[in-house]
């Protein structure tokens, strides 16, 4: 398992984009920590609630012009 932090940018995707970026991600790094960047609050949730389906601890957080979404495991 490497320690990279893997970003992906989602922000202006609509739904379910986000969470369709997200799912390769995580289909490819079955563990680690992954940086979900997103503008809406609908698109948060969806990906928080995606991984976290899947076993992965989920943090939401905001930042300027949208959000942030921890994964780790």
């Amino acid at each position: 398992m490497s320690d990279a932090i893997i970003t992906v940018n989602a922000s202006g995707l609509s739904c379910p984009q986000p969470v369709l970026e997200t799912k390769k991600i995580l289909d490819k790094n079955p563990s680690g920590r992954v940086e979900v960047l997103v503008d809406t609050a609908t698109s948060r949730e969806n990906v928080a609630r995606f991984a976290e389906n899947r076993g992965w601890k989920a943090v939401k957080e905001e930042r300027e012009g949208g959000y942030k979404v921890v994964l780790e495991k």
